[in-house]
């Protein structure tokens, strides 16, 4: 037995105290009330023993029962225990004369797994098994009460009653959290809320309406729909009264359910006339639609008019949403009608010694953009490209090896193939030829995703990877090595959340950009495969700054802080121009601050308070205490206006001395620091210390060339040069370098030194400029040419 302390432990994780048990295989700990420093532990052998785990000594071992003791806890009686037993009784025993005072057995089969005291005044004892039942015994009558026989799908793990109401808190392996309130009249419970997920690892998985939910199919042969929002608005879909048709033929619901989902696809246009879902099922030779407006499985069941049915393995829906298609384990491939559910027509290869589509399997089907084309693959690497309409054969091309999976992106037209040989290659459908070739798994690839913009290719595998490849460059750009290896995978349309399911795992993981990709490893190590990240699964708690830390390097190299990440990035691409990223109104707002200004200011000016009389006489208030007059409290709000008005004034010379320690702490190619202060100050702020250094001819005995705002002044030029030779932050420092000029315009006219610099500052600003608005030109004149085109 370990024993940890809470102060202390985020320093040290080990245990404080060890005690060995004497030969004893303890199953449950439970410390009971008003029990000081002592612990009950029971053990396989069914014995129940009392320790003090400061003396670490044996205080009483008690009589115990024959089988093993799998819970226990405590009751609100002192002195009084409630033990389950793998035999299915329940013993509620006085530990402090070690006597039995009642035992229950359950009617059903299994163990006691959990259980729980109410107390909200009623005498019940909650109790949940292996088999998913919760039983709601009466201890005042010493009998059953009620029985909640389809509680779970399996094992109960955990039981509680909310402290003085009757509510009670269940939960699962079946991956779901249920509430029950007991308002009846009968005293029995019923379901209040609850919240569930795949009781088995799904299967496939993909994201639906703009990133906002996600559609998974697991083996627990559920359909659900997770919302990546709220968490309210995640449920399963229904299979239509599951529940009823399993208490009338007296089996489980998951016998009842459509057996698990293998491949589906989904169609968001036509979501409020129809179906817009179809899905195929493992060892079904039929295929069913779905309406995800009603979250209801759909009234047609598209079933193949083929002489020997045969699974369906495959299946796509036409960009319209009018159509699915669909594909057989024997090669027959059938298109219908998802309004009505009709068949319009198979895809025959003539040249094929069977009448169907391929000589075996069909493992994938896709749709191009225009309802122009179909393409199919079959197991044996043949991949054939289908008029869609005439369902006549364009053309094919054989792969050379047996293929597993295809995925195709309707913008760019290309299909990524995966083959037995562990190689992604990628197709252009419309030319006819492989353009792309990806190798560097060393294991079955599980699945792909395209980006939305077709630039990037993702890729999994059981080899624990997870790899990203550029189409454009073609070439890898990221290799991530995961703890447990990736079954499916779906990128959002927005590219910013990936969506990931894993080996034995229920959950559905969804993985931020940042916390992907990594930004300070080398990109020619992980293009070449040679260096991969190891990168932890996501957890359900998110903790500050665990995404930063869930990277782990297999080949370490010494972390690069923001800057020198940032010069490199500026050494790899010279001509490049980088914004500041901040909003609009904050660099839009320092060149019209003189508008806002004249909008803002106040049509009439203050009107003074009425005065009251100078003599007020002193009268007693409730509280007893004297009310002084107006005078003497006229003078203290005076004197808290004059604190005040220190206050800000001492502010304001805290952040003038702020802004010219940053600027002439500075130093030539060391402006970030500057930068991101200037960054972090409103508009108006800014201007107002742009401000202080103006010269103001007040007869100052220094001469005009020794004044420091001249000094301060070059500085601020020199840090623009800088800035515009690097092009960073580029609107921002055009908005900071036009209200600068507004402000010095006049003594950088009148000094010598300051014009050098500013005629620098010119003839670097025009340069930049003019390649920034060639490019802009080439743009408008494009945009130019095809509005005005007339197709």
């Amino acid at each position: 037995m370990f024993i940890w302390a809470f102060k202390g432990m985020d320093q040290n994780i080990a245990p404080s105290v060890h005690i060995l048990l004497e030969n004893n295989r303890p199953s449950c700990i439970m410390h009971p009330d008003t029990y000081l420093n002592k612990v009950i532990v029971g053990s396989q052998d069914g014995s129940l023993q009392l320790w003090n785990i400061s003396t670490k000594k044996k205080l009483y071992e008690f009589k115990g029962w024959t089988s093993t003791i799998c819970c226990c806890i405590s009751s609100p009686a002192l002195d009084v225990v409630a033990v389950g037993c793998s035999d299915g009784k329940i013993h509620v025993h006085n530990i402090r004369y070690d006597e039995e005072i009642v035992t229950f057995t359950h009617s059903t089969r299994g163990s006691v797994t959990a259980l729980s005291f109410s107390t909200d005044g009623q005498p019940l004892l909650a109790s949940g098994g292996t088999s998913g039942v919760i039983s709601v015994w009466n201890l005042e009558k010493r009998k059953l009460q009620s029985v909640i026989r389809d509680a779970h799908d399996c094992s109960v793990v955990s039981l509680h009653f909310f402290a003085n109401e009757p509510v009670l808190m269940s939960s699962s392996a079946d991956n779901s959290i249920k509430m029950w309130i007991f308002d009846t009249s009968d005293g029995d419970p019923r379901l209040l809320r609850f919240r569930s997920g795949h009781s088995a690892p799904p299967l496939c998985i993909r994201y639906y309406a703009n990133g906002r939910h996600i559609l998974s199919a697991g083996q627990d042969r559920a359909f659900r729909l997770f919302s990546v929002v709220q968490d309210q608005q995640s449920r399963e879909l229904s299979q239509r009264h599951v529940s009823k048709r399993a208490k009338k033929l007296r089996r489980k619901e998951t016998e009842i359910k459509l057996k698990p989902v293998i491949a589906f696809d989904v169609a968001e246009i036509r979501e409020r006339d129809w179906c817009n879902v179809v899905t195929c099922h493992m060892d079904t030779s039929q295929a069913y639609v779905w309406r995800l407006q009603n979250f209801v499985i759909g009234e047609h069941i598209l079933t193949p008019r083929v002489e020997n049915p045969t699974p369906i393995k495959s299946c796509a829906i036409s960009v319209c949403g009018n159509f699915a298609v669909l594909g057989t384990a024997g090669g027959w491939i059938e298109r219908f009608n998802l309004q009505s559910g009709i068949s319009r027509g198979s895809y025959i290869d003539k040249f094929v010694r069977k009448t169907c589509a391929h000589d075996g399997e069909v493992i994938g089907i896709a749709c191009d953009s225009t309802n122009t084309i179909m393409i199919s693959a079959g197991f044996h690497g043949d991949v054939k490209v289908w008029d869609f309409k005439t369902r006549e054969m364009k053309s094919r091309w054989e792969i050379g090896c047996s293929l597993v999976k295809i995925i195709y992106h309707r913008s760019n037209g290309l299909l990524a193939t995966v083959a037995d040989d562990l190689v992604i290659r990628l197709f252009d459908a419309v030319a006819l030829r492989m353009v792309r070739k990806f190798e560097g798994h060393t294991d079955r690839i599980t699945d792909m995703c395209f980006s939305e913009d077709g630039k990037w290719l993702l890729s999994s595998s059981m080899d624990g990877t997870f790899r990203i490849w550029n189409v454009i460059l073609a070439k890898q750009i990221d290799a991530i090595s995961v703890d447990v290896s990736i079954t499916a995978l779906s990128l959002s349309p927005n590219m910013d959340v990936l969506a990931t399911t894993h080996v034995d795992q229920n959950g559905v993981y969804l993985w931020v950009n940042r916390a992907m990709f990594s930004s300070t490893s080398s990109n020619v190590s992980h293009g070449s495969g040679k260096e991969i990240v190891s990168v932890k699964q996501p957890s359900v708690s998110f903790a500050e700054d665990s995404i930063d830390n869930n990277f782990e390097k297999v080949n370490a190299n010494p972390p690069q802080d923001e800057d020198a990440s940032h010069s490199i990035l500026d050494q790899q691409i010279s001509d490049l121009v980088t914004l500041s990223l901040l909003p609009r109104s904050q660099w839009q707002s320092l060149i019209n601050l003189d508008i806002i200004k004249a909008r803002n200011k106040p049509i009439e000016p203050p009107k003074k308070p009425e005065k009251a009389p100078f003599f007020l006489p002193s009268i007693p208030s409730l509280s007893g205490e004297i009310l002084f007059n107006s005078r003497q409290s006229a003078d203290e709000e005076m004197d808290a206006q004059a604190g005040e008005t220190d206050k800000k004034r001492k502010k304001t010379d805290n952040t003038v001395s702020q802004f010219l320690h940053f600027l002439q702490s500075s130093e030539e190619n060391n402006f970030a620091a500057f930068t991101n202060y200037i960054k972090g100050l409103s508009s108006s702020a800014l201007d107002v210390e742009l401000r202080m250094l103006q010269i103001i001819d007040d007869h100052d005995e220094l001469e005009t060339e020794k004044r420091p705002e001249l000094y301060f002044i070059e500085l601020l030029l020199d840090y623009f040069i800088h800035e515009i030779s690097c092009r960073n932050n580029f609107e921002f420092i055009q908005a900071v370098i036009r209200l600068f000029l507004k402000i010095h315009g006049e003594p950088i006219r009148c000094q010598s030194g300051l014009q050098d610099k500013a005629w620098k500052l010119l003839e670097l600003q025009s340069t930049v400029w003019q390649k920034v608005d060639t490019l802009f030109q080439s743009t408008r004149c494009m945009v130019t040419f095809l509005s005005n085109s007339q197709f």
